[in-house]
């Protein structure tokens, strides 16, 4: 079987890792879930070694874990692994941001904004995975035009390892959604105001952290942040 929704003038490698990332992230191979490098291979139509290479990569985001003699397997969730990319997205991410916010067109603000007013809309049927899609949406449509690839690479690199490592954060703290549209709103408006770029960063960072903070208060209640 050919890897579906995959470009084509991608390596072979990157084809495999692509494909297994997806079903990563869309809970098809789930935490635990044991990656037979024959078998992926066989669903792929290729061989082994870009297989392998893939799986490679992946472990090295911390989405897959290998051990010897066992083989490779969907990392297992671990509250520490969400923590430390939560706040290591917080820091990427709003630099992201920031140097993405003078290359925002008006028809991106325009989308992003759309996004938004779509998820306060979803608060009165709230589904917290659909609002997780539209949250990562809204987040892409300003950091996309950042013009460090790298830094773009590792921001979205973080944003997949968080759909392992949490199907939607907002499923432990719902409640955490309409702070969340509100503080969008704010970063819009310091982009649309051409504000410092360190204000758009720490607004943007804030939001991040003040997500993890709910989570971790809601999980962990007796404990220190």
């Amino acid at each position: 079987m050919a890897p579906d929704a995959v470009r084509a003038d991608l390596s072979k490698s990157q084809q495999a890792y692509h494909w297994v990332k997806e079903r990563i992230a869309r809970q098809e191979f789930t935490p635990g879930y044991r990656l037979v490098l024959g078998s992926l291979a066989k669903d792929l139509g290729m061989s082994v070694v870009p297989v392998r290479e893939a799986i490679r990569q992946l472990e090295a985001e911390g989405l897959v874990t290998f051990e010897r003699n066992v083989g490779a397997h969907v990392s297992m969730v671990d509250d520490s692994a969400y923590r430390n990319s939560m706040q290591a997205l917080g820091i990427l991410e709003g630099a992201a941001t920031a140097l993405s916010a003078r290359h925002l067109s008006i028809d991106d603000i325009r989308r992003a904004r759309s996004i938004n007013e779509l998820m306060i809309e979803t608060l009165d049927h709230f589904d917290p995975h659909s609002f997780t899609a539209l949250n990562l949406e809204f987040h892409s449509t300003l950091f996309d035009r950042c013009p460090n690839p790298r830094l773009l690479e590792i921001v979205r690199g973080e944003w997949g390892r968080l759909g392992n490592l949490r199907d939607s954060t907002f499923s432990f703290v719902p409640g955490r959604a309409a702070e969340s549209v509100r503080e969008h709103e704010r970063i819009l408006q310091l982009i649309e105001a051409s504000a410092p770029l360190d204000e758009i960063e720490t607004a943007a960072r804030r939001h991040r952290s003040a997500t993890l903070d709910a989570y971790l208060v809601h999980e962990h209640p007796n404990s220190d942040l």
